[in-house]
């Protein structure tokens, strides 16, 4: 069972293939649910300052 046995995950890698020896790995793991994003809150901003114009 070396690297060019098909059917194990050393050879999946070499042959860059993958399978039940080498599942793919997803980002989403089956029957759970995705967090819920988090959004800014909208009340709080950051004042600029003015800007100061050189005279002429």
């Amino acid at each position: 069972m070396g690297k060019g046995d098909r059917k194990t995950a050393k050879g999946k890698r070499y042959n860059c293939s993958y399978g039940n020896a080498r599942p793919h790995v997803t980002t989403k793991a089956a029957g759970t649910a995705a967090a819920p994003v988090v959004k800014k809150a909208a009340g709080k901003t950051v004042a600029k300052k003015a800007v100061k114009k050189a005279a002429a």
